[in-house]
Order: C-alpha cells, then structure tokens, then sequence
C-alpha cells in the first residue's frame, strides 16, 4: 500500500528551497573558481535525462551495478534479516530496487528519499503494482540533510539503507565522511548500509561514460542553467556555455564543467554574474574508488565492510557496510 502521504512542497517548503538555491547558486558563482551543487541537476527534466544517460552504450555504471544485482541480490539481502526498514537515498530508477525488494523477508516498509517529487510518485506507484501488500512512504528530501522517518504501520527491526548508484563519489572526502556518519546515525545499533561505488580503472573507460557521442550528458549539465533561469528568474545563454568532461588523476575522480564561450555578463534576478572567455563553472565531480578507499571511509565513518561484490572487471561495487 502506498501511505497517504502529499508530495508536493508546503509553500513556505517550496520558498525555504528556493531561497536555499539562491544562496548556493550565487556562493558559487561567486567564488574564485565557480561551480554549482550537483544536487540541482535532478529537477524532473534532469531526472528524465540522466535516465536517458543510464541507457546510454557508453555509460558502463548502470548496466554493470544492475549485473551485479541480478546476480547476487539474493545474498545481498539475507544478512538484512526479516523485516528490515528499507531506506532509498535518490531513489530515480527501481530496477535495482525491486530486485533486492524481491529478496527481503518481510520488509517493515521502503522508504525512497529523492529531491524530484514527480519520480517519488512513479517509484511509489509503480512498486505498489509489483509489490501489493508493501507500505511505501516517499520523502521529498535531501538526504544529505538531517530529516525525520515516517513510522512503518509494521514494527521495523532495523533499518537499511540503499544506497545505488555512484552518487557518493559527488563529495568529497570530507563529505563523504559527513554522510556516511549521518547515514550510520539514520540507520543505528544493527542496521546496514547497501552501497553502489564505482571503482577506479582506465580513465579512456571513464572520460568516455561522461562525453557520450550522442550528447546527453551534455544536454543533462546544461539543464542546470536552465533550472536556474526558471527558478531564479536568470538569462543564463545555453548555446553560450560548453560541455567538458574530463578525468583528474590527481584527484582520482572526473570532473564535469560548463566553459562559457564568451565573455560575458548573467543576471540571476538582480545579482550579475561575469565570465571570461573559458571561464569554468564545475557542475560535478564523480570520485572513484579502490575497494581499500572505501574499507577506509567506512571505518572511520562507524561502519564496518561486511560483504562485496563485484562484476568480473571489478568496474563497480555493491557493498555491505553494517553499523559498528
């Protein structure tokens, strides 16, 4: 059953939000190398496009954690035991998630937490086809922010966490570390953490996931700009800004920028912004890891590494983190 639950944002949420992207859009603007959060990719229109990118023949990272799925869902959910409070961070595509819903014994509830409210009520509505007597109660939220769990009709035994995907490679270390000692809090004495990394290998593999020849992901980064100039009454020229991605092997992670074209001058509402010709807005950067990089977080983040699993190329991996 799908909880009675109203997803759209209360006004005084939806102006909160808005002032919030405001602030950061404008702090990063403004800094000596610009950049936007990449949170702000994912209004509904960049939602649909990254599930276009997951598609997409150059995009390695969704096939293969799907792969891994496939094959090891089973085991994956046998150390969650029975009743198990299943939490989404980003919850986007459910592929991945009705095969480990499959898999659980008796799960209390799931609950997806996304920032996109239209792909809430799809995840919602389509998993209730699937998975009829299962209470699904969406949160429209930030998981990275602090935030209150609704509570399941049927009594949880522990919470888990599923984390899918490669979104933890978007902090930085230090963040990293900040959401993975939120997460171990949210989840508490006994519970778990699912979670989707994707794993350090040829640059040439990478550089081509992010600069796919039909230009989606192009298409993708420069919706940002225009979220902002809906949202936040800017003018924001897309044909005025570049895609480039690129990977940084100092960093050990990819970078994604929007290179302005020209100089030139952006009104976002009655703040102005200058860029020089090749200027840089960072949009995003996607860390990758060795499995030693993510044992070490883990650690020191109050979770212990129980279980991997990996696909025969060690591309990505699904890890098993439980609450020490």
């Amino acid at each position: 059953m799908i909880a009675t639950r109203d997803l759209s944002l209360a006004p005084d949420v939806a102006q909160d939000a808005t002032v919030r992207f405001r602030a950061e859009v404008l702090r990063g603007l403004r800094a000596p190398l610009k950049s936007l959060p990449c949170k702000y990719f994912y209004d509904d229109a960049g939602a649909e496009l990254f599930e276009q990118i997951t598609r997409l023949p150059e995009y390695y990272l969704t096939r293969t954690e799907q792969a891994i799925m496939e094959q090891h869902a089973a085991d994956m959910a046998a150390p969650l035991g029975r009743r198990c409070l299943l939490i989404e961070y980003g919850s986007g595509s459910i592929a991945k998630t009705r095969l480990l819903l499959r898999h659980l014994r008796e799960p209390a509830a799931y609950v997806p937490i996304d920032v996109s409210a239209a792909f809430l009520k799809l995840t919602a509505q389509a998993l209730t086809e699937d998975f009829p007597g299962l209470e699904i109660l969406p949160i429209c939220a930030d998981f990275s922010r602090a935030l209150s769990l609704p509570a399941p009709r049927k009594k949880a035994a522990r919470r888990v966490v599923y984390f899918p995907g490669s979104t933890i490679g978007n902090f930085t270390p230090t963040e990293t570390v900040a959401l993975l000692r939120h997460t171990a809090r949210l989840c508490g004495p006994g519970g778990s953490l699912l979670l989707g990394a994707d794993l350090q290998k040829s640059p040439r593999i990478i550089e081509a996931a992010y600069n796919d020849s039909q230009g989606v992901t192009a298409a993708f980064n420069c919706n940002v700009l225009a979220r902002i100039n809906r949202e936040l009454d800017a003018d924001f020229n897309l044909e005025q800004f570049a895609h480039r991605a690129f990977y940084n092997a100092a960093e050990g992670r990819i970078e994604m920028h929007l290179i302005s074209q020209r100089e030139q001058q952006v009104r976002i509402g009655d703040a102005v912004i200058g860029f020089a010709e090749g200027e840089s807005i960072r949009t995003e950067y996607s860390y990758k890891y060795s499995l030693a990089d993510v044992r070490e977080l883990a650690t020191v983040s109050g979770f212990a590494v129980k279980r991997v699993w990996t696909d025969p190329r060690e591309y990505f991996s699904v890890q098993c983190l439980a609450v020490h």
